[in-house]
């Protein structure tokens, strides 16, 4: 599974949270979440169940699958 930071962006998005504020809840580093978001890095399942876990949607919601 890859992160789908333009699911990520658009749930958090939608709560009005900053980034700073997601990344505080998922215990990362708001540098980290971004550059989650824009695709440019990747991350762990235990970072991916800690961002769905914060946004409070099934981790599915933000991962897809890779080929």
């Amino acid at each position: 599974m890859k992160a789908n930071g333009a699911a990520i962006r658009a749930v958090r998005g939608a709560r009005g949270w900053s980034v700073r504020h997601l990344a505080h809840l998922a215990a990362m580093h708001p540098s980290h979440l971004s550059r989650l978001e824009r695709g440019a890095r990747g991350a762990s399942n235990e970072v991916l169940s800690r961002i769905a876990a914060a946004l409070d949607v099934p981790q599915d919601a933000i991962t897809r699958e890779t080929t």
